[in-house]
């Protein structure tokens, strides 16, 4: 019995492995068989056990929601989103006025073209 750690660039973690080997004698190789016993946390070094049975009773998940994460957030937290959604109105507005002016150029070439097939 070993214990195996193998680190996961697409999500930045670091997983514990319990990794027993044995002699595979069909392929006259030595094989091995893991089982995940839980992620490493970066800071303290612990291993935080993943899956049904590694999850402790005593914390359930509290469902959140949205509503939740916005009121638990600092006046710095508000500050910023209230200006980003003021910057997506202002990006909103302005994409209306583009796509008005793209239909008046669109209604002028179609003129111009239908001037151009009458003189042809």
């Amino acid at each position: 019995m070993a214990i195996v750690k193998q680190y996961h660039k697409e999500t930045d973690t670091t997983y514990v492995y319990d990794s027993q080997s044995y002699w595979d004698a069909e392929k006259g190789q030595s094989r091995s068989k893991r089982r995940l016993i839980g992620k490493l946390d970066p800071v303290t070094g612990e291993i935080i056990p993943t899956g049904k049975r590694g999850r402790s009773k005593a914390e359930p998940k509290k469902a959140t929601s949205d509503t939740d994460s916005y009121n638990e957030g600092n006046e710095a937290d508000r500050k910023l989103i209230l200006e980003q959604q003021m910057t997506i109105q202002a990006l909103n507005a302005k994409i209306i006025a583009l796509e008005q002016e793209i239909r008046k150029y669109q209604n002028a070439l179609q003129k111009i073209s239908q001037l151009a097939d009458v003189t042809c």
